[in-house]
């Protein structure tokens, strides 16, 4: 038995919104450490929440990867979804 299907839209209560956020954001985070664990590469996950607040997640020195980021000409998968998806 699955987890019931939630809808993604904005959460309208703010104290709810929060706390969806602060979870979701320790989830994230938490899946980017065992990715980079798990297949030895470098994460760099940079979060703002509504209100601009930095939050941030790097397996190596976030500098190091931004950098190499900033340098990358190769061709590389993206994705981009849109707010309505």
């Amino acid at each position: 038995m699955g987890r019931k299907k939630i809808q993604i839209a904005r959460i309208m209560d703010e104290r709810n919104r929060q706390v969806t956020f602060t979870k979701r954001k320790f989830g994230l985070m938490k899946k980017a450490y065992e990715l980079s664990v798990l297949c030895d590469c470098e994460i760099a996950l940079i979060i703002f929440n509504s209100t601009n607040k930095l939050f941030q997640y790097a397996s190596t020195d976030m500098d190091k990867v931004l950098l190499k980021y900033t340098e990358y000409n190769e061709p590389h998968e993206k994705q981009e979804l849109e707010a309505d998806s």
